[in-house]
């Protein structure tokens, strides 16, 4: 199983960045996939998720209603739309599969990581 993230870079803040991330060798359309990221110095925290059928999504406090998570079940990806940017958004953003198809805010819920993606966020 592979999940390539794709789509970080340097932007100011309230700028927008969109990030993507394709997966192959698992079934995409029956997995829950989330986005999670990880400051320098911080653990990993969620983000955002997704369900399988992707009517059912959930956000982390900090980004509801910036970032909006979506996907598109033919490509096998997974998206996030990050708006008005914050400096303190700044981290590496990881995607992650639950072949399980629950898609909760728990680290631990998710089988399939990528490898992250750099997302910096300039004051």
């Amino acid at each position: 199983v592979q999940l390539q993230a794709s789509g970080g870079g340097l932007v100011q803040a309230g700028g927008s960045l969109s990030l993507s991330c394709t997966m192959s060798g698992l079934t995409f359309s029956s997995s829950a996939m989330g986005w999670f990221r990880q400051a320098p110095g911080k653990e990993r925290e969620f983000v955002a998720a997704i369900g399988w059928i992707g009517r059912s999504t959930s956000y982390a406090d900090s980004v509801k209603g910036r970032f909006t998570i979506s996907r598109d079940n033919a490509k096998k990806s997974v998206y996030l739309q990050m708006n008005s940017l914050k400096p303190e958004d700044t981290a590496v953003y990881y995607c992650a599969a639950d072949h399980r198809g629950r898609g909760t805010n728990s680290l631990d819920t998710y089988d399939y990581w990528g490898q992250g993606t750099q997302v910096t966020v300039s004051s």
